[in-house]
């Protein structure tokens, strides 16, 4: 009786473990299952036009005219007609770096041949892509920043 009582216990114990080996393995596997590697981070689009022009300037300075601004992220795209101003920006946006790309172009009429359209695309506050275009006349400019570059 003595011997049935010993390998009964050996049999609960040997089970005991062996469960707890199986719990502990499947949380350790479902930790790196949640673990997806992508990071959240603040971006901003912006395209400015900077126009210089003759000195002393014109009396009412001419000044650039935005026609479009087409941003896209991931496959998001997103298109404004006509901003007004000489300065467009989209605000801080918070984008997973699952996306991987980001977009940015804009066309403008510059009025003088030293005038400027710049487009930046901003990653975390720092300068991610510029573009600066120079000339008269129709003028576009196009920038693209993706997460997956090293």
């Amino acid at each position: 009786m003595k011997q049935f009582y010993k390998s009964k216990s050996l049999l609960r114990l040997s089970f005991l473990f062996a469960v707890l080996f199986s719990v502990i393995f499947v949380v350790n596997s479902c930790k790196k299952d949640d673990d997806d590697g992508y990071t959240d981070h603040i971006i901003q689009f912006e395209a400015k036009i900077n126009t210089k022009g003759p000195n002393p300037p014109a009396n009412p300075p001419v000044v650039g005219v935005f026609k479009t601004v087409v941003t896209q992220i991931g496959t998001g795209q997103s298109t404004t007609f006509n901003p007004t101003g000489t300065t467009w920006s989209s605000g801080d946006m918070y984008v997973s770096s699952s996306q991987s790309q980001l977009n940015l172009a804009a066309n403008a009429t510059l009025p003088y041949s030293d005038s400027e359209l710049i487009v930046t695309i901003y990653v975390d506050g720092e300068v991610a892509k510029t573009q600066k275009v120079v000339g008269t006349g129709d003028k576009s400019a196009a920038v693209f920043y993706s997460f997956l570059e090293l």
